[in-house]
This record gives structure tokens, C-alpha cells and sequence, in this order.
């Protein structure tokens, strides 16, 4: 995995203020959230968008992964970007991010990849994680999206 210095940038999109891993709660919460995000076209809703990528966000942390969090669905968007009505902006702060690489089907790929991180030490700061799903992750049977973890 490579570490990277990443600088603040500005998301905005739909919010879970709080889940959790307990009971694979946040593989239900998280893939409603997902669900909204489609049937609800969220991404042609958000103005000012400074690319075609979108973010899924964990934040917001009550301890470790095991712990109560935040997540969060959007796009990366200029800072002065207007906010509509039934979406919210967050602000992922500056910090050294580890970065892996899921490869293969979607959602799986991804899922596996968290199940990697989950039972290794790496040093994670429980700050802002968040996944990256760019043109490599269109076709859902040969995937690619990069997860970046907030380290120590």
C-alpha cells in the first residue's frame, strides 16, 4: 500500500449520521444509502462538481471499525458550492492517507478489500477513510476503486 499527503477538498452529497459494523448493520444501512444515491439521481443533483468520481466516506468514528460512525455519498465539489435542499457538504480534512487498491466484481471487491484492512495493523487513525470510485469501476464484473486510510 502506498502513503500520500492529501490536501482538504469538499464533498457534497447524502449522509448516514451514524452506523456500525456490529451485526453487519452498515452492510444494510450503507447499501440503502447507495440505493437512495441511484433511484434518487443524488448525482446529477450536485452543483459544481469538479469531477465524474464519487466518494463513499467513513467519519466521524466513536473508537475503531468495531465502533459507531458516520458515512457519507457524494461528489468532490468547489468549497463555495451552494447547497440544495435535502443534500449536505463535508469537508475531509488534510492528512496522510494509506491507499489500497480493490480489484475484481463490484461490490465484492470492495468488501473483501475492508475484511483485509479489518485484520491487519496498519497504523489507522480513524479520521476520514474513504473509497474512490473513478472510470475503473464501471464495469462491475473487472472493478477497481481505492480505499485511502487516515493513518498515525
Amino acid at each position: 500500500m502506498d502513503s500520500l499527503k492529501l490536501p482538504e477538498f469538499t464533498l457534497m452529497g447524502i449522509m448516514l449520521s451514524e452506523t456500525t459494523n456490529e451485526n453487519e448493520q452498515a452492510m444494510k444501512d450503507c447499501g440503502a444509502l447507495w440505493q437512495r444515491f441511484e433511484k434518487e439521481s443524488i448525482y446529477s443533483q450536485i452543483p459544481d462538481k469538479l469531477s465524474d468520481d464519487v466518494y463513499a466516506v467513513y467519519y466521524a468514528y466513536q473508537g475503531d471499525h468495531t465502533q459507531p460512525y458516520s458515512y457519507f455519498i457524494g461528489c468532490k465539489v468547489r468549497d463555495t458550492a451552494e447547497t440544495p435542499i435535502g443534500l449536505h457538504k463535508i469537508q475531509v480534512p488534510s492528512d496522510t492517507y494509506l491507499k489500497k487498491t480493490a480489484s475484481g466484481k463490484m461490490p465484492d471487491c470492495v468488501a473483501n478489500a475492508w475484511r483485509e484492512i479489518w485484520k491487519s495493523d496498519l497504523g489507522r487513525a480513524y479520521h476520514f477513510d474513504f473509497e474512490v470510485y473513478d472510470q475503473r469501476s464501471q464495469d462491475w464484473e473487472a472493478a477497481e476503486g481505492d480505499v485511502f486510510l487516515s493513518i498515525r
